[in-house]
């Protein structure tokens, strides 16, 4: 079984982990009624999606 020669030292241990750090999501504004929504999602606030209405918000 293979068994490593030397402690990994923490910089190198900290650079394998280099992209496991969280991002930050990204917004845009909805064409429709200007809220922020997560691109090519639909909008919470008005349910447009691409120009068109998906969901009627009306109630």
């Amino acid at each position: 079984m293979a068994v490593p020669k030397r402690k990994t030292s923490p910089s190198k241990r900290n650079m394998r982990r280099s992209h496991h750090a969280l991002d930050v999501p990204s917004f845009q504004e909805c064409s429709n009624c200007g809220e922020l929504k997560r691109p090519h999602n639909l909008c919470a606030a008005c349910g447009h999606y691409n120009g068109r209405e998906i969901v009627s918000t009306e109630a």
